[in-house]
This record gives structure tokens, C-alpha cells and sequence, in this order.
């Protein structure tokens, strides 16, 4: 066992979630004045208020974009204008849909990350990881978490991930804890961009005052005393009380010690202090017994990071937060529910005739209500001055036009346009301009899938380094080996550990620690791609590129073309070239040595070696393909077939695509 990690682990119940609490030393029991107490609290409590007046604005706007999602937009609209009177309000999903579309864009871009070493002595580690890490992920339920992030990040514009060590996972052997965070939760400073730059970051939660006083009896005897800090909140559709729940506070900061810049952490409610790592006095023992830096010097993790990722959709300056589709669309929706509450308006008048009635007249009004009676008596004599029918104009065309206009504003702002969505105008059949325009729209999705990916690089990299820090006891992962099977594999932290890397020219070389890069991919890819790349694999075998004796061939010609997984057909086509290779060579060396000592032989590895090239496409003293493998007797698909000519037209001088 690894001493070391075992014991920097945190105090279990101390660190941001719910690691349960060590017993105090004997050193810690004696009264005494610690670093941080009640009017470090109370600093800190200004600087989270003032955190909080500069997150002011960005809360309004969340929750405005969270009422528009819930198509509870009447009271913002009515905010900002006076047009929308008492009476029907239409609440179109124009917005809604543009949502949806978008997130079912990032879902099936689902990520997962080739972790890549950077010196060759790392591979093996580089490819162990690029398996355990997804394990990981996968245990934290990340596709449920990237699911919520992505609707948080399209409609307030900004998704969090908060990645930290769980002490209380697996039976108090811990591991990594992944969840997405709601940004109503964080403060950072105002006017950072990167939170790794802020000089302290909060992240509040509501406790059951009760649970928490039974969670710390000895920080909370007397129990939790009232607490006036309460973060804003979504209009919840069920009722949240929260005068039995107290606001527990964590703060994250940077000092730096020895010149290393350390994490430390506060958690703390009201006044009291549950943990900080500052009080952590006590110092740890490594594998062999001998004492490493305590807590208050090491800091919370070794990476030194805020435990937090933030995805912003458009990015705004001095914010780590982003704009979402809410806040780029909402102006078009509000037309176009102003314009339909009127058309309907006017529908209902059109539908419903209405009358002026003298105040002398002396006609039966109920009777005239009454659309079964088909008798209205009326005393004395009647003109039309008596009752007038009021006159009713329906809406002109050119109002309808101007409400399709601001449709098609909202899509085109938005990019939810017709070709995205998988409908084409009319006119456009051919199936290589479909994919083409397909293509061209889905451009913004993949802007946002790029963002998307950035951070969960960024995810990945803090997997690793807690991975490096408290993955000393071996554990069990369920992989998948070549070909889809199931492998159980043991791993730990040894092979990624600072490493000596011994002494030249009588120099200590010092330590090496293994580093990776996160190239990330799409995970799942849709029926279009995964059809178009399967009509590839048919044509490069129809065309001979996986023939042996054509490798050099058809690496010059897969060397200009440009796909997906290009080097690792290349690689594969090399393999193969090279195997046959030193297979006919193996061949004649046997047809040398049987002619000289085993001449019974010289018939049959002479058939072998005509068979081996047979079936290797090759011609009896020529390198030529048979017809039946040739491009030129295979009939293409129409839609490449097109593409093809589309391609070489649009290559011709003075040519173009038509």
C-alpha cells in the first residue's frame, strides 16, 4: 500500500463532499488560536456579498432565460413593454424548438477522449487511461450530467462541472465525483474570465439545519445559529422551504507556499468553521515512514486548480459565463407572440360579430343573445340606428408576411434553419447538395460541440491529476479490447508518479512526471455519417486499396484524400504491404532451400506461392487487378457517382459548381 496517498487523502466530512471527519490529534486538542476563525469568516463573508453584487446581472438573465424556457415569458414581456394588454397572450415554441434542436445536436456529439502520451515511455499508461478514465465517467453517470449541462448551457448559456475527490465513494476507498453544478450556486470574482484567476471562488448549499448539526455535533453543539445568505433561485413549479435549511458555504483559494501555488478550502456555516485545510496542522507520512507537508502546506489537491469547468456558448468579456439562445432570440419570439395575440384577437372579433346598442333602445337583449331563439321581440319601432353592426376588418396580408418575417429571423439568428433540421427547399433533390447544405447549417452546432469538447478536455485533466494523487490501492475496471470484447484489467497511480530519472554525466536528472494530451472525438456519430463512411470502405475495397501488392499505389492516393481515420488506414494499408512483403520473401528463401535439399517439395511451394498471388490480386507476370476487382466494372452509388462529377467540374478551369 501507498502510504503517502492513503494518508494525504483528506479528512473524511471536511472537504467539499462530505469526505467523513479524522479524529483530531492530540497536538490539535489544546486551545489554541488557528489561521482561520471567526473574523476570517466574516472577511470572507464581504467578499462573497461583493461576489454577489457583480453576479447580480447575470442572475437576472439566467432566470429570465429559465421563465422563457418554461414559456412563462408573459411577465418578462410585459417588463418590457406595454403593447400586450389584458386578454389572450400567445406563448408560441418557436424559442423552444430552437432549444431542442440545438441540445440534440450536442448529445449526439457525446464525447470521449484519447488521452495521448508525451514521451514514447508513457504509451502504455496512455492507452490504460484512455480506457479507465471513460470507466470512470461512465460510473458518475456522465451522460445523464452532460445531458443536464447541455440544457443549462443552451438556454442560460453557460454549463459548470465540478470535478473533486469523494472520500465516501466505495465503501470509504474513494474516487472521483463528476456533477453539473447550478451556476446560481458559484461566486467568483467580478471581472475574471478565467475562474482560475479569481482570487477566491464560493459554492453555497442548502443543509437541513438538524442533519447538519448532527453531521457536526462537535462544530455545532448549540446548533446552527440564523443565517441571512440565501442565493437566488429558479421559479420552482413546487413550493421550496427553506427556513429549516441553512446556507453551508465552501470557499476555494490560492496562496502560495514555498513557492508552489497550493488550493486551500473553507467550509463554513454562519461563523463556524467546519474544515479548512489551513487547520490541518498535522503532518503526513509517506510509504516509508517518513513525514511529507501537511495539509495546511500541501493544499487540498496537487493540481493546485478550482475544482470547477465552465462551458460558455458566446462568450462574453470579463465573464466566465455566456450568452445563451435565449438571450440571442428572445426579441423575434416576442414579436411573434405580439403578432399572433393580435391575429387571434382579430380572429375572435371576425368570428364573434358585435353591435352598438342605443342606451333608449328597446330591444330584448337576452332574447338577442340567444342564439336558439330565432324570435327578438322589441317594443315600439326599429331602425338601424337602434342596433349597428360594428364593422370588422380582417388582417391585411402584408401583416401576415411580417410575421413569417420574424420566423424566419428567429431560425436564421438562431441557425435552426429548414436544411438543419433535415427538410431542403424545393427544387434541391440531388443527394450531394442535400449533404452539402447539411453540411453548411450544421456549422454553429459544431462550434458549440468544439466548446463542448475544450472543457471536457479540460474534465479529463482533472481526472488524471486526482487519478495521480489518490489512485494508490489497486481497483478492478471492465474494458473494452480490440474487436468490442470485455477485459478486466488492475490498475494504480505507479506508472504516472513522479519518476526518477537518474544521473548523467554525475548530474541528478531530477524527476520526470508524465504528462498526456486530451485529443477529444464524437463518441456516437448519426446514420448519415456512419452510412457515408461504410460507402467508403466499399469503395477504397472495390478500388484494390487493400490489396498488398497495390500499397504504394493506394497510399499515394489516400495521402490526398481527406476523412476520418485517414492515418489509421494508411497505417493499416503499410501493415499489410509490408507483411506480404516479407512473405513472398520468406517464399522464394523456402523455393532456394528445397531446391537444394528437399527437391519434393520445389512443386508445391511453387503452387503456394502462385496461389499467394492470385488471391493477392495479382496476374501471372504482371501486377495487374482482375476485372472483377477494377473501379471500371463495379457500378458506383448515384449520390457518389454525382458528387464525383460535381467534384471534377468544379476542379476544371473557368468551372463551377452548377
Amino acid at each position: 500500500m501507498n502510504v503517502m496517498n492513503v494518508n494525504r487523502t483528506p479528512p473524511m466530512d471536511t472537504v467539499p463532499t462530505d469526505m467523513a471527519q479524522a479524529p483530531p490529534s492530540e497536538a490539535m486538542a489544546a486551545p489554541m488560536k488557528m489561521p482561520i476563525g471567526p473574523e476570517q469568516v466574516k472577511e470572507l463573508l464581504q467578499i462573497l456579498q461583493k461576489y454577489r453584487a457583480g453576479k447580480a446581472i447575470t442572475e437576472q438573465r439566467i432566470i429570465a432565460s429559465e421563465n422563457w424556457w418554461k414559456l412563462r415569458n408573459t411577465a418578462e414581456e410585459q417588463n418590457k413593454t406595454d403593447l400586450l394588454k389584458k386578454g389572450f397572450t400567445s406563448k408560441s415554441g418557436w424559442l423552444h424548438n430552437v432549444i431542442v434542436s440545438k441540445h440534440a445536436d450536442a448529445i449526439e456529439a457525446y464525447p470521449e477522449p484519447n488521452i495521448l502520451p508525451r514521451e514514447d515511455g508513457d504509451r502504455e499508461e496512455a492507452r490504460m487511461l484512455s480506457a479507465i478514465v471513460p470507466c470512470v465517467l461512465e460510473q458518475n453517470g456522465f451522460e445523464a450530467i452532460y445531458n443536464d449541462a447541455m440544457w443549462r448551457k443552451m438556454k442560460g448559456g453557460t454549463a459548470v462541472y465540478k470535478i473533486v475527490w469523494d472520500q465516501s465513494k466505495l465503501n470509504g476507498l474513494g474516487d472521483i465525483s463528476v456533477e453539473c453544478v447550478n451556476l446560481l450556486n458559484i461566486y467568483w470574482e467580478p471581472g475574471v474570465t478565467d475562474i482560475q484567476k479569481s482570487r477566491y471562488f464560493f459554492h453555497t448549499e442548502l443543509w437541513d439545519k438538524d442533519l447538519l448539526a448532527e453531521r457536526y455535533p462537535d462544530k455545532l453543539p448549540d446548533g446552527v445559529k440564523g443565517n441571512d445568505f440565501i442565493s437566488s433561485k429558479f421559479l420552482y413549479d413546487d413550493s421550496v422551504d427553506t427556513e429549516s435549511k441553512a446556507t453551508v458555504i465552501e470557499c476555494y483559494y490560492h496562496k502560495y507556499i514555498d513557492g508552489k501555488n497550493t488550493l486551500q478550502y473553507v467550509k463554513f456555516v454562519g461563523d463556524v468553521v467546519l474544515y479548512a485545510t489551513e487547520n490541518e496542522m498535522d503532518p503526513m507520512m509517506d510509504e516509508i515512514g517518513q513525514p511529507k507537508p501537511p495539509m495546511a502546506i500541501a493544499g487540498l489537491y496537487d493540481h493546485g486548480l478550482y475544482p470547477y469547468v465552465f462551458d460558455a456558448l458566446f462568450p462574453i468579456e470579463g465573464s466566465p459565463c455566456g450568452y445563451g439562445y435565449v438571450d440571442i432570440c428572445q426579441n423575434p419570439q416576442t414579436e411573434i407572440d405580439m403578432l399572433k395575440t393580435c391575429f387571434v384577437r382579430n380572429a375572435r372579433v371576425g368570428a364573434m360579430p358585435r353591435y352598438f346598442s342605443r342606451n333608449d333602445g328597446t330591444i330584448n337583449e337576452d332574447e338577442f343573445l340567444d342564439l336558439e331563439n330565432p324570435i327578438v321581440h322589441a317594443a315600439g319601432g326599429m331602425d338601424e340606428n337602434a342596433l349597428r353592426l360594428i364593422e370588422h376588418k380582417p388582417i391585411d396580408g402584408s401583416y401576415l408576411n411580417l410575421l413569417q418575417w420574424d420566423v424566419n429571423e428567429l431560425r436564421e439568428t438562431s441557425g435552426n434553419t429548414e436544411t438543419s433540421t433535415g427538410n431542403t427547399s424545393s427544387g434541391v433533390t440531388a443527394a450531394s447538395a442535400i449533404a452539402a447544405l447539411q453540411e453548411a447549417s450544421g456549422k454553429g452546432s459544431r462550434d458549440s460541440t468544439k466548446s463542448a469538447y475544450r472543457a471536457y478536455s479540460k474534465i479529463v485533466e482533472i481526472c488524471i491529476e486526482l487519478i495521480r494523487q489518490f489512485y494508490n490501492m489497486p481497483r478492478r475496471f471492465r474494458i473494452l479490447g480490440q474487436y468490442g470484447t470485455e477485459k478486466y484489467v488492475t490498475y494504480t497511480n505507479q506508472g504516472i508518479q513522479p519518476q526518477a530519472q537518474g544521473v548523467d554525466f554525475g548530474n541528478d536528472m531530477g524527476m520526470r512526471l508524465p504528462l498526456f494530451d486530451i485529443k477529444v472525438s464524437a463518441q456516437k456519430k448519426n446514420a448519415y455519417t456512419k452510412t457515408t463512411q461504410n460507402e467508403l470502405a466499399l469503395q477504397f475495397f472495390k478500388m484494390g486499396f487493400f490489396n498488398p501488392q497495390m500499397t504504394d499505389q493506394a497510399l499515394m492516393c489516400l495521402d490526398l484524400m481527406d476523412f476520418d481515420g485517414k492515418d489509421t488506414v494508411m497505417q493499416k494499408v503499410a501493415q499489410n504491404g509490408a507483411m506480404f512483403d516479407k512473405l513472398m520473401q520468406y517464399m522464394q528463401l523456402s523455393m532456394m532451400l528445397a531446391q537444394k535439399a528437399a527437391p519434393e517439395y520445389v512443386q508445391q511451394i511453387a503452387v503456394d506461392m502462385q496461389n499467394v498471388g492470385i488471391q493477392a490480386g495479382a496476374q501471372p507476370g504482371g501486377g495487374q487487378l482482375p476485372k472483377s476487382n477494377a473501379l471500371a466494372g463495379t457500378k458506383e452509388a448515384s449520390n457518389v457517382e454525382k458528387a464525383r462529377a460535381k467534384s471534377q467540374n468544379a476542379s476544371q478551369p473557368g468551372g463551377g459548381a452548377k
